[in-house]
């Protein structure tokens, strides 16, 4: 998929295997590597080159958006606050670390559904979100294995991490920096809390 992609936006925009290895500063044997799926771990920083010389974004490159719900804009719109930071024990409504609105189509809250967003900080979910990047969430008490979602753990402020149920009870955060290790916490209040899914993410290019 990755591969394919690459290849893909390389032809698009008219670049050589020789033009792209010299961006990236490897030789042009490992972009063709790249492009043919020989190799499938592609280092982020190269992934972040290649998503600026093609003129898109690594989530496209890697495939993530295959995997993102396409929903259409709704004509009609509602407004929901925009969080710096969302404090472990503290009601939404009285959290005051409003940043700023985003709207959201008024068909998703349909059912009683209540939806919030949140700004990205640090870099561990990187290059899926970068720090700085919106997320759209869903609030919703549980998950699915292997979702985005946005969680407190062991009491401390709301963190965006891939929640991985095991049989054994317990949940492992993954991020999807390389550098940042999965944590695994058991059952119980000093566990992994779930505030909600990750809906949409919006970046601002």
């Amino acid at each position: 998929m990755i591969g394919a992609r690459i290849r893909l936006k390389r032809k698009e925009n008219g670049y050589t295997l020789e033009e792209v290895a010299q961006k990236l500063g490897v030789s042009k044997q490992t972009v063709q590597r790249y492009e043919t799926g020989v190799i499938a771990n592609i280092p982020s920083d190269k992934i972040e080159l290649l998503s600026e010389l093609f003129n898109t974004t690594p989530a496209y490159l890697m495939g993530w958006d295959a995997n993102v719900e396409k929903v259409p804009m709704d004509t009609d719109t509602i407004t929901i606050k925009v969080y710096g930071s969302v404090p472990a024990g503290q009601p939404l409504e009285c959290v005051e670390d409003i940043i700023g609105h985003e709207e959201i189509p008024a068909s998703w809250t349909r059912f009683g559904k209540e939806f919030i967003a949140l700004v990205v900080k640090g870099d561990s979910m990187y290059p899926k979100y970068f720090e700085g990047d919106t997320v759209i969430i869903e609030i919703t008490p549980d998950c699915n294995s292997g979702q985005d979602a946005v969680v407190y753990v062991n009491g401390y402020d709301a963190t965006l991490k891939e929640v991985h149920k095991n049989d054994d009870g317990s949940v492992t955060l993954k991020p999807f920096n390389p550098e940042y290790p999965p944590k695994t916490y058991q059952p119980g209040k000093d566990g992994v809390t779930i505030l909600g899914v990750v809906k949409e993410l919006r970046r601002k290019m």
